[in-house]
């Protein structure tokens, strides 16, 4: 192939992707900007709520465990450093020959563990069991495939969440305002039955449209504005209330909900960023002290040359 024709490739290949980006903004397709929050694990000093967190995977084992999964998460993970629930001492009434700071001994983790069933074996029979979690464990997941989930949520296959915030475009303030997001849908729109609207979900409104409101060729008629966002298969799954804090002092409000599952989530799906900054803010203090020196030591040598 000619460098040429390589060039005409790329282009028709351009030009379609902006004709089709075109139609879809024709189409619909907007979300209202996403919410914007003062994350504290923003920024290259930023650090994770570890109170936040814990409340956080409260919120997530309460609400959101009954349809999505943390697949990649093990108990033990929640122990360590950096972790919701890592202890760097062991309360009192453990016995010191304990190390709370190993996940495997952390009494937390191996109670959050205890309280789940998962599914060992072969057992001497060729048999499969079920037994108490321990710390080593992947966290269960609420399904046992995708055709299951798939299955009891109508065709829709609800994400795993140890990933969301990488997998979505700003994902801190995507998730957040999803969850705060959920409206009741313009008179101009009908929603069937399963479906859920929210104005920063991702989707074609367009098709939604009520008859009247559309011309003979199926395009909006003047004046009718097609609504931003999308419909999901999922309803709203925070309200007041719904979570017990032990904390009184935290309010137990959608908005609270939403910001410590996400505090949680982002840890899930970057658990090492911390430990991340903390190295690369000591290879910044390291570099700046050697261009010091560096300079300090040039500007010595050359100052003994005769110009």
């Amino acid at each position: 192939m000619t460098v040429k024709a390589s060039f005409r490739m790329l282009a028709s290949a351009g030009a379609a992707l902006f004709c089709a980006l075109g139609a879809a903004e024709a189409a619909g397709g907007k979300t209202l900007e996403y919410k914007h929050n003062h994350w504290h694990f923003k920024g290259p000093f930023g650090t994770y709520d570890k109170e936040a967190m814990q409340r956080g995977f409260q919120v997530y084992r309460t609400v959101c465990a009954s349809c999505h999964s943390v697949d990649q998460l093990a108990f033990r993970n929640l122990g360590e450093k950096g972790g919701p629930f890592h202890l760097d001492e062991c309360p009192a009434g453990v016995p010191e020959s304990t190390d709370c700071s190993k996940p495997s001994e952390n009494p937390v983790v191996k109670a959050i563990a205890a309280e789940y069933e998962v599914t060992d074996g072969p057992d001497d029979t060729g048999d499969m069991f079920k037994r108490p979690g321990l710390p080593s464990d992947k966290i269960p997941g609420p399904y046992a495939n995708e055709q299951q989930a798939r299955a009891a949520n109508g065709g829709a296959f609800p994400p795993n969440l140890a990933l969301i915030m990488k997998a979505r475009h700003h994902g801190p303030d995507y998730v957040y305002s999803l969850l705060t997001g959920y409206e009741t849908p313009p008179d101009t729109v009908a929603l069937g039955p399963t479906q859920h609207y929210n104005p920063y979900f991702a989707g074609d409104m367009s098709q939604l449209l009520k008859p009247e409101y559309l011309n003979e060729e199926g395009h909006p008629v003047e004046g009718v504005e097609i609504p931003p966002g999308g419909v999901l298969a999922m309803k709203a799954p925070l309200s007041d209330g719904i979570v017990d804090y032990a904390d009184e002092s935290v309010p137990e409000t959608v908005d609270q909900y939403a910001k410590d599952v996400v505090e949680f989530l982002t840890w899930a799906s970057e658990p090492k960023m911390e430990a991340r900054k903390s190295l690369g803010v000591v290879s910044m203090g390291y570099l700046l002290v050697l261009t010091l020196i560096l300079f300090f030591s040039y500007r010595t040598i050359w100052s003994r040359v005769d110009h």
